[in-house]
C-alpha cells in the first residue's frame, strides 16, 4: 500500500504548478538593520557577541572566550591593513601631484626656451 502512496504523491508534486526550493530564505530583519546602522545579523558584533558571558563573584572579569579572542584578532589585522592601505594611497597621491608639479615645471621651461620677439614686434606688444 505504501508504494502506490508514494508514487501517487510524487506524481502530484511533478503535476503541480508550486515550485519548490532549497535555497535558504533570506533572513528577517536584514535591511531594517542596515538602514539603522547595526549588523547584518544580531552575531556579527555588538554586547551580545563582544562582551563576556559571565563574571565573577567578586567583580572580576571572566577570561575571553576563543570566539572573542579570534573576533580582536580579526579586527586587528583588519585595522592593520586599513592603515597600509591608507598610507600607500596618501604616497600615491604625493607621487601623483609632484608629477604634476614636474610636468608643469617641464611646460614652463619649455616655454621660456621658445624664441623672444625682438625689434618692432617687441615694441608692438608693449
Amino acid at each position: 500500500m505504501a508504494a502506490p502512496v508514494r508514487t501517487l504523491c510524487c506524481t502530484a508534486l511533478r503535476q503541480s504548478s508550486r515550485c519548490f526550493t532549497t535555497t535558504c530564505g533570506a533572513q528577517a530583519g536584514i535591511k531594517w538593520r542596515t538602514e539603522n546602522g547595526l549588523s547584518r545579523s544580531g552575531t556579527e558584533y555588538g554586547p551580545m557577541t563582544d562582551l563576556p558571558d559571565w563574571s565573577f563573584a567578586d567583580g572580576r572579569p571572566a577570561p575571553p572566550l576563543k570566539g572573542q579572542l579570534r573576533r580582536k584578532q580579526e579586527r586587528e589585522t583588519l585595522a592593520r591593513r586599513v592603515v597600509n592601505l591608507s598610507s600607500e594611497v596618501d604616497k600615491g597621491m604625493e607621487a601623483w601631484r609632484e608629477k604634476q608639479k614636474e610636468a608643469e615645471r617641464m611646460q614652463q621651461r619649455n616655454k621660456s626656451l621658445l624664441l623672444k620677439p625682438k625689434g618692432n614686434l617687441l615694441l608692438k606688444k608693449k
